[in-house]
């Protein structure tokens, strides 16, 4: 068994943003293994199963402070698991682990789960109707690791939506965990999907997607400047979340090529559904990616973007300025990046730099809509 403080002082973030007030473990992954330390010294191979490790201190301290051999990992962010794999070489445990979506593949004959619990209750209750379903085995654990300042009694009932025993375990750190047992399976929510007349487009949705099957107030205000957007032969929904942006735009322009970006495997299959859905799947390409790191420099004539600016709890900037540098590396001379922010976050100086000149387009109390051309 490896020193928990060696272990943990070895892993970072990288290649996800770094920040004073971010850090790569915290007192919920520790709480978790420990809670599950009897669990895992009773599993065998491939027998424990962890969702959502933020940069892989659940994996990598199951491996070295356990014992744990292939466990199955599924990150719904990509960073998590490009930051899992930086810190398994690091730590010299490298094979240890198999990267795996959300679905029965994951837990098929797993006896214990370890989870870190999502923002969202839809994100919770996705998971918990996955393993549930798939559990082969009425003896599986199912441990949901959070922060007690997050946590409500809501997670406790979407866990019995799917579980028949739920109970709690005492605080440490300010975090919590839920313990989940008796698995119960029923039929499947997600992804769920919601019509929209106004804007003439369906939305799906998976558990984990930022908003839901709604349009956020945010990407409603790009919609409105569609048409103003310049022509274009090639179009990229940078950070697509649902797939809105991408839908209307192919739809609206049918000579446009269009491609959907997002780091989320829930967003990527929530765009999926979304295209499908309005008869948009041969006119789409969703990718998985990071900062559209898989997009080459200077292919696109128009760039839209509805950038996040919380990272964790932590109100940043660098999230939103890494989807600009990107923006700018993708976009060919003279293409146009268009953008909303929340207006006290006065990005516009930020875009001049990065991408070019930057103009207001629209602003309201709450939002402001850009568009930046490219030196």
């Amino acid at each position: 068994m490896t020193d928990p403080a060696e272990l943990f002082d070895r892993l970072r973030r990288a290649p996800d943003i770094e920040a004073p007030d971010l850090v790569a473990v915290d007192a919920t992954d520790r709480l978790l293994l420990d809670e599950a330390a009897g669990l895992l010294a009773a599993c065998g191979p491939g027998e424990v199963a962890v969702v959502d490790d933020a940069f892989g201190a659940l994996t990598l301290g199951a491996v070295a402070l356990h014992g744990a051999a292939d466990v199955r990992v599924h990150q719904d962010l990509l960073v998590g698991e490009l930051a899992l794999g930086r810190n398994a070489e690091r730590t010299g445990l490298t094979g240890t682990y198999r990267s795996l979506p959300l679905g029965p593949e994951l837990v098929d004959g797993a006896r214990l789960v370890l989870v870190q619990a999502p923002k969202a209750l839809d994100a919770l209750r996705e998971i918990a109707e996955v393993v549930a379903a798939a559990s082969t085995s009425a003896g599986v654990t199912v441990l949901v690791g959070g922060r007690v300042k997050h946590m409500t009694h809501a997670m406790n009932d979407v866990l019995r939506s799917s579980f028949g025993d739920v109970s709690a375990t005492l605080a440490r750190q300010k975090s919590r965990v839920l313990v989940a047992r008796d698995p119960r399976p029923g039929p499947f929510s997600f992804p769920r999907c919601q019509e929209h007349a106004d804007v003439g487009l369906t939305v799906c949705a998976h558990g984990a997607v930022f908003a839901g099957p709604r349009i956020d107030l945010g990407t409603r205000a790009l919609l409105g400047a569609l048409d103003r957007m310049s022509d274009a032969t090639t179009a990229l929904d940078l950070g697509c979340g649902t797939g809105v942006l991408a839908a209307a735009l192919a739809r609206s322009r049918p000579e446009l090529t269009v491609l959907a970006v997002d780091q989320s495997a829930a967003a990527v299959a929530s765009a999926t559904a979304t295209a499908a859905a309005n008869g948009l799947a041969e006119r789409i390409r969703v990718v998985r990616d990071d900062a559209a790191a898989t997009v080459a420099d200077g292919s696109v004539d128009l760039v839209v973007c509805n950038p996040p600016f919380h990272v964790g709890a932590a109100v940043v900037t660098t999230a939103a300025d890494r989807l600009f540098a990107a923006a700018a590396r993708v976009l060919r001379p003279g293409g146009e990046l268009w953008t909303v922010y929340n207006g006290s976050l006065r990005y516009k100086p930020a875009l001049s730099r990065l991408v070019g000149p930057t103009k207001v387009a629209d602003a309201t109390a709450k939002f402001t809509v850009t568009v930046s051309t490219r030196r």
